[in-house]
C-alpha cells in the first residue's frame, strides 16, 4: 500500500512540474482546478456535511409557453447546518435544460439559488425536466428538483 501511494505520489509531481502555462486563462484554469480539489475534499469527508432547506418546493409548474421560448427555473435554498454548504454538481436530464453549478460555498445561515434554462425548441407538449443536485448535505447528498413546462406551437 505504501508503494502505491509513493508512486502515485511521484507521478502526480511529475505531471505538475511538466504542465506549462500556454495561455493567459490558465490561471482561471488552476484556479477552477484548485476550487474543484477543494470540492472533492469537502464532499469526501462526513465531518463536512451539512444541512440544506428548500426555501421554495422542489417541484415547479412553470406554465405555458410558446414553442421556442427559453424558460429560466430557480429553486432558492438555505443552508441550515453549521458547515459551509458545496454543491458539488448540477446535472439534468436532457439536453435541453441547462443547469449552474453555484461555485461558491454558501456560510451556515447563507441562501443561495440553483438556476436552470429551459429551451423549448422542438419540445411541444408538457415537458417534465429533473435537475439532480449533489452537495455535501446530510442525511443524503443527492437532492431532485423538478419542473413542468406545457410547450405550444
Amino acid at each position: 500500500m505504501k508503494k502505491i501511494i509513493f508512486i502515485l505520489s511521484i507521478t502526480i509531481v511529475l505531471l505538475a512540474c511538466t504542465s506549462t502555462d500556454k495561455k493567459s486563462g490558465d490561471a482561471n484554469s488552476n484556479s477552477d482546478s484548485t476550487q474543484q480539489a477543494e470540492k472533492a475534499k469537502i464532499m469526501s469527508d462526513t465531518a463536512n456535511y451539512t444541512n440544506i432547506q428548500w426555501l421554495d418546493s422542489t417541484f415547479l409548474s412553470m406554465g405555458t409557453v410558446n414553442e421556442g421560448a427559453q424558460v429560466e427555473v430557480s429553486f432558492r435554498f438555505k443552508n441550515i447546518g453549521n458547515k459551509p454548504l458545496v454543491i458539488a454538481n448540477v446535472t439534468a436530464s436532457c439536453g435541453c435544460t441547462i443547469p449552474e453549478t453555484p461555485q461558491q460555498p454558501f456560510a451556515p445561515g447563507e441562501e443561495g439559488v440553483i438556476k436552470a434554462k429551459f429551451d423549448s425548441k422542438g419540445r411541444v407538449g408538457e415537458q417534465r425536466k429533473h435537475i439532480s443536485v449533489d452537495a455535501n448535505t446530510t442525511p443524503s447528498r443527492a437532492h431532485d428538483l423538478e419542473f413542468t413546462v406545457d410547450v405550444k406551437k
